[in-house]
């Protein structure tokens, strides 16, 4: 942005650095090589002890909440009370919001919500020339980043993705998009579902891709065959809406089949005991392997040496799925072949026979049938890989897609205008 002026947007996030968001980290990378000043707002501390490569590259200034009431009373009741005393009018309407938006759920994270905005424009505000709060997620930190604008006057908006729209209550959500200065989500599915619960809302609300960058993948050459034992690749978090259990149930029967293959899981979540019991009761414990989180270099090294990516994703019991998985296209950069469930937005980007195969979840032996057809299928096998890179290299380049982003930001922050210049410099350099 322009130094003279260096206006900031303030980025208010879950976690950071967070091992499973690598799109949020490539999109605030690509913003800063536009040229935007970013201010990373963090409600906490990285759980992982390792993070990817490009986190380093990224320059902005981090600073974390306290993300307990308990544990940090006196800081969060310091700064709290010196911006009420300071701003009571805008202090005891955000209050209000709060006593209402806690009436609805009975949740108390919404009185620390309210602590840590109160805490986050005191502490970290002054000075900073922020000019709007961007959250990540619609739940928590679209909720610090709405209180924060009314404890600031400075305006807000969020990025909403997939368990954070279907988990969050209905009004609340609607409150959020109506009291939004914008909103923007990652699939078209998305896109529908929002505009259908905010009604005749005024607040304009975009859908902009997350993507990937390509230059991290390179394609497999002569991927249209393949031998037993077939190498077969799931990228997930072990929890409900991922399908595991329709995945296991699927290798079983290819295993009844006689097809020999050794299936590998990276990824950690809460089902992590379901899922080795499930392994054990079906007898793949020779056929299958569990990983855990891995960096983001070394998963982009089990796309190159596997024959088939699989995903089973479903609609969890409590609403929550997916949107399209990031690692579904970078699957389909790599020239890796994917099956997988047509929940969500993943038919946005892989179509029956096209670009892959897609079935419907929870559908064991559709899955089983799919993964074998194109395990043993070479020319099904090459079409879906060619058109699956070339869907990719299209419509999911987030070098790309980041330009769609920046030029909303530029348009719907009065702050930020005059960036459309900076965006076109860095553009042609």
């Amino acid at each position: 942005m322009d130094n003279k002026t260096n206006q900031t947007l303030c980025m208010i996030l879950k976690g950071y650095p967070r091992i499973s968001e690598t799109f949020i980290s490539n999109e605030i990378l690509l913003l800063e090589s536009l040229g935007f000043n970013i201010h990373i707002i963090s409600m906490r501390h990285p759980r992982e002890s390792f993070s990817h490569a490009s986190i380093k590259k990224i320059k902005a200034q981090v600073d974390y909440l306290p993300s307990s009431i308990m544990k940090n009373i006196w800081p969060l009741g310091y700064h709290n009370l010196m911006l009420a005393i300071k701003r009571p009018k805008l202090y005891f309407k955000a209050f209000q919001k709060a006593g209402t938006r806690w009436a609805r759920t009975r949740k108390s994270a919404t009185i620390k919500h309210l602590l840590q905005a109160g805490y986050l424009v005191h502490k970290f505000l002054p000075g900073k020339n922020i000019v709007h709060f961007q959250a990540h997620f619609a739940h928590s930190p679209t909720s610090v980043a709405l209180f924060s604008s009314m404890l600031s006057s400075v305006p807000f908006s969020f990025f909403a993705h997939a368990k954070d729209i279907y988990t969050s209550h209905r009004a609340q959500l609607r409150e959020k998009i109506d009291m939004a200065k914008f909103v923007v989500t990652c699939t078209k599915y998305n896109q529908k579902y929002l505009s259908d619960l905010a009604g005749d809302t005024t607040t304009p609300l975009f859908c902009v891709y997350h993507g990937i960058n390509l230059d991290y993948f390179s394609p497999k050459l002569n991927n249209t065959s393949c031998a037993m034992p077939y190498k077969l690749l799931t990228v997930a978090r072990l929890t409900e809406k991922k399908g595991l259990s329709t995945i296991y149930h699927a290798l079983a029967l290819l295993k009844k089949r006689g097809i020999k293959f050794k299936h590998t899981l990276i990824g950690q979540g809460d089902d992590k005991n379901r899922v080795i019991e499930l392994i054990e009761k079906l007898g793949l414990k020779n056929e299958t392997r569990l990983c855990g989180t891995l960096t983001h270099e070394d998963v982009i090294g089990y796309y190159a040496k596997s024959d088939l990516f699989v995903l089973g994703c479903q609609i969890a019991k409590n609403g929550d799925r997916d949107g399209i998985p990031n690692v579904m296209a970078e699957s389909m950069a790599m020239n890796l072949p994917v099956v997988a469930t047509n929940v969500s937005g993943l038919p946005e980007f892989l179509e029956e026979r096209v670009s892959g195969m897609m079935v419907s979840p929870k559908d064991s032996n559709a899955l089983a049938n799919a993964m074998e057809t194109l395990l043993k299928d070479e020319k099904l096998r090459e079409k879906v890989t060619l058109e699956a890179r070339n869907r990719i290299t299209r419509s999911f380049n987030n070098k790309i897609l980041v330009q769609d982003l920046a030029q909303i930001y530029c348009d719907m922050i009065p702050g930020l205008a005059g960036c459309h210049d900076n965006i076109e410099k860095s553009l042609s350099r």
